[in-house]
């Protein structure tokens, strides 16, 4: 059975900027979750951020894969550099991927970490500018299909896809 890493907030976990959560009721998420399928992970708590912390932004709407290469930043809303922590948190989601055998991924969409097809602009006026996150940058990198909160049906059928694992 494939397991499936999946954004630690949509699990209802208080993980994000606020201390709050964006819970998925999907059907597809709670059978997986039955299932025993999925992994629940936050890349900002762990790259060492705390909950709650100050809003942070990719700047320049530069995108993750910038902040990966070294010539991006993610700033928080006081204007700290914090790109190590969200750069930290990203390996590690990558490790987990590893140790799991992880080849499909579930991110909230719009995060600096997990964002998919969009960011916000690093402005901090919930401008949205097509692009993804840190998290979703590295994990697509290495060949996982990463998608967000709103392609659970889809995540299904490409996990359908995927050969059956083999126990030894």
């Amino acid at each position: 059975m494939h397991r499936v890493l999946v954004s630690a907030c949509l699990l209802g976990e208080r993980v994000r900027h606020n201390g709050e959560h964006k819970q998925s009721h999907d059907s597809v998420l709670h059978r997986w979750l039955r299932e025993g399928r999925v992994v629940p992970f936050c890349p900002e708590v762990a790259g060492g951020l705390p909950v709650p912390r100050p809003a942070a932004e990719i700047a320049e709407a530069a995108g993750g894969l910038s902040v990966l290469l070294g010539t991006g930043r993610v700033l928080d809303l006081n204007a700290r550099d914090v790109s190590a922590f969200f750069v930290a948190g990203a390996q590690q989601a990558l490790e987990c991927a590893r140790l799991e055998s992880i080849r499909v991924a579930i991110l909230k969409e719009g995060s600096p970490s997990c964002g998919t097809t969009f960011v916000y602009d690093g402005t901090f006026t919930s401008r949205q500018v097509p692009g993804q996150g840190v998290t979703a940058a590295l994990l697509r990198q290495t060949g996982i299909q990463v998608l967000n909160e709103f392609q659970f049906e889809e995540a299904d059928r490409l996990l359908t896809q995927l050969p059956q694992e083999r126990r030894s």
